[in-house]
């Protein structure tokens, strides 16, 4: 399977929910037998079929996310084991990295990553010429 542009947009906006995610398969974990056997308010009622009802719904998504993980995660380790020196090469290089252009793909596969011109110096207006009067 090769990597295309859309392929790894997709995984890092998948990659970017993933904290919030596994927020909620926290707070979304059955709690012990013994707290259920206790009597709970109105609120931690209203909060588990909450609770519940969001995971149901993100479950599909999970499982998407964890079919795309299983499809482009060796092909990720491999990219990072391969191009990881380089990259943290670059990493150290750049001081700024809002001085620089998004990254683009050129039709023949180069990735360049262009430069912003450098913002021209202000100069103040030449203060006129003659006697100032005070």
């Amino acid at each position: 399977m090769t990597l295309n542009c859309w392929g790894i947009r997709a995984y890092i906006t998948c990659m970017r929910n993933l904290p919030v995610l596994a927020l909620i398969a926290v707070l979304t974990v059955p709690q012990a037998q013994a707290e259920e056997s206790q009597g709970r308010t109105l609120m931690e009622q209203g909060l588990e079929l909450f609770f519940e009802g969001l995971r149901d719904e993100m479950e599909p998504a999970l499982n998407d996310l964890r079919a795309l993980a299983d499809d482009f995660g060796p092909q990720m380790g491999a990219f990072l084991r391969q191009m990881g020196p380089a990259l943290a090469g670059i990493l150290e290089e750049v001081e700024d990295w809002s001085r620089y252009e998004v990254p683009e793909m050129l039709p023949n596969g180069d990735i360049i990553i262009r430069r912003k011109p450098d913002p021209e110096p202000e100069q103040d207006p030449e203060p006129p010429a003659g006697p100032t009067d005070i």
